[in-house]
């Protein structure tokens, strides 16, 4: 099963081009909702959300879709993997509350966390529930060794592809060949954020996502599930990028269009 989705969902830019014009900020999750299956949350990076939060999302989507959290960056940023049992149990607790629309866990390294430090990532790994799933995203290069993704596979956890810039994506397609957990993880990420308009696609893509269409119905063959979200800043309008790969793998497309009946729905 491919799933495929937008990092976010909360941008105001998307109305007209994908929201319906007149959709108001509460409906645009339930809007989105009806477009893709699933979709990654950044707020969870920042702070735990509260119950009540965790409750509005839950309430705002239909049976069968699924949300990526991040895993808080006090975890990964400030206190590097280390001493931190108590904050990733609170975290995990509060992301069961989402029941069946849990889907993966995303840890993202810091990009100077290097492999230097990796005793605290093997430390940390066997605190991990094992009933949850996780990925985890290096935004360090030297990360990528058969030892480390030996370490991953050991505890189920998913290496993270990401398409951006600082690991080659003829390395990305080959790391697709050999996923560490029964789940692959893939972000579409961009090569830096110098896009600032999020309501049209500004760069042509057509290239990379072709090869992408190629490499993941092997992947999928290899996993239980793949997960892909795509970032505004891979080419400029993400619901755009994610209806072109759904085509180039044949999965179903809402079209934008077809939203417009929410704006009567939700009045």
């Amino acid at each position: 099963m491919i799933r495929l989705g937008t990092q976010g969902w909360n941008y105001d830019a998307w109305v007209g081009p994908f929201y319906p014009s007149g959709t108001r900020p509460a409906d645009y999750l339930r809007t989105y909702a009806r477009a893709f299956g699933t979709v990654e949350i950044d707020a969870t990076f920042y702070a735990i959300p509260s119950a009540a939060t965790v409750r509005g999302w839950r309430a705002r989507v239909p049976t069968g879709f699924t949300f990526a959290l991040k895993l808080p960056q006090e975890i990964s940023h400030e206190r590097r993997f280390r001493h931190s049992s108590d904050i990733l149990q609170e975290f995990c607790d509060r992301a069961r509350d989402l029941g069946p629309h849990l889907g993966p866990i995303l840890i993202q390294c810091a990009p100077s966390f290097g492999p230097l430090e990796r005793p605290a990532l093997a430390e940390f790994l066997p605190l991990l529930d094992r009933s949850l799933a996780f990925a985890i995203e290096f935004r360090h290069r030297a990360w990528i060794t058969d030892d480390v993704l030996a370490m991953l596979e050991a505890h189920g956890v998913a290496l993270a592809l990401s398409d951006a810039r600082w690991i080659p994506r003829k390395l990305l397609l080959d790391l697709a060949k050999r996923p560490t957990a029964d789940f692959a993880y893939i972000r579409w990420m961009g090569p830096d954020r110098e896009i600032t308009d999020y309501s049209r696609i500004q760069v042509d893509r057509g290239a990379e996502l072709d090869a992408w269409a190629t490499v993941l119905p092997a992947l999928v063959a290899r996993v239980r599930t793949a997960y892909g979200y795509v970032n505004n800043h891979f080419a400029g309008h993400s619901p755009a990028t994610v209806r072109a790969l759904q085509e180039r793998l044949g999965l179903p497309v809402v079209a934008p269009e077809s939203l417009g009946e929410q704006i009567t729905l939700f009045g």
